[in-house]
């Protein structure tokens, strides 16, 4: 690995460990992830639950809680308090539009997220982050994974010329684009987003640099042209894929919930346990424009 990747790298690995008073914290990496014990979500949070919270979500950008048995309300509230939630796109008729249900059975032939990706990057602001929510696993014990990636490291680890080229450059993001890749239309009652964004944007909590371009969304680079624009995009969407050092996985156990910061990581849901069933709900939390 190139000097300057474990420069990256180490200077995450040697930041002071935070402590917290009213929950313990077990990093899932030391780059990426944490799972967090001693909390209850079906109860409101005390004000000092809710700070250290927000404090580890800014910190390890992914965080698991198990043993959690919520109500669609419960989880709302829980959600609610990062900030107002986040419409789902196309909600099923009469289901609670803030509640996107995820399912995968024996009778499916794709499901949501089986992919490196962000959610809803062609929205003039994607989503703060999600939550969600697993009830049922694979009956077979294992499989339905979720991997994530972190883009703070992405960025940081790319050479100090690959970042001055990419800073300053935008991307179109094109919510039609998921659906033409499995030779669909969208729906006509989808009033499909297409924005332009940094390349390399700014978290807006923490000022921190990230790689914000993703496979599935990012159409181009507006700056080049087509035959550049498509060399440099698979390079930095392989660099996110095959990085094993920007992973984290989360094994799903029935009752966990998962919170994500869509802003700095990207995730892969793995479809590995066809043709058993997952079920959960996730709730997302509006975000904001992202800036360079």
């Amino acid at each position: 690995m190139e000097q300057f990747a474990l420069d990256a790298v180490e200077s995450v690995t040697t930041r002071p460990r935070e402590t917290y008073d009213s929950f313990a914290v077990d990093p899932l990496t030391p780059l990426l992830g944490a799972e967090v014990t001693g909390l209850d979500l079906s109860r409101e949070l005390t004000p000092e639950q809710e700070k250290e919270v927000k404090q580890a979500f800014l910190t390890h950008h992914v965080l698991a809680f198990r043993d959690q048995h919520l109500t669609p309300e419960d989880h709302k509230r829980f959600a609610a308090l990062f900030g107002p939630l986040h419409p789902v796109a196309l909600p099923a008729e009469g289901s609670d539009p803030y509640i996107l249900e995820i399912s995968a059975n024996k009778d499916s032939r794709m499901i949501a997220g089986n992919g490196w990706h962000a959610d809803g990057t062609a929205d003039a602001e994607p989503s703060l982050g999600s939550m969600l929510h697993i009830t049922r696993v694979p009956e077979v014990g294992s499989g339905g994974d979720t991997l994530f990636a972190n883009m703070h490291l992405a960025y940081e680890m790319l050479s100090p010329a690959m970042k001055t080229f990419l800073d300053g450059l935008t991307a179109v993001h094109d919510g039609a684009l998921p659906w033409l890749a499995q030779g669909q239309t969208p729906p006509p009652e989808y009033d499909v987003p297409r924005n332009e964004h940094p390349v390399v944007a700014r978290h807006p909590d923490t000022g921190r640099k990230i790689l914000f371009v993703n496979a599935p969304y990012t159409s181009h680079i507006t700056q080049l042209s087509r035959s550049e624009s498509t060399a440099v995009l698979e390079m930095l969407h392989t660099h996110i894929a095959r990085t094993p050092l920007l992973h984290c996985r989360v094994r799903w156990q029935p009752n966990t919930l998962v919170f994500w910061d869509n802003r700095c990581v990207q995730h892969h849901a793995v479809w590995d346990y066809f043709p058993h069933s997952r079920y959960g709900r996730r709730v997302a939390i509006d975000g904001t424009r992202p800036r360079a």
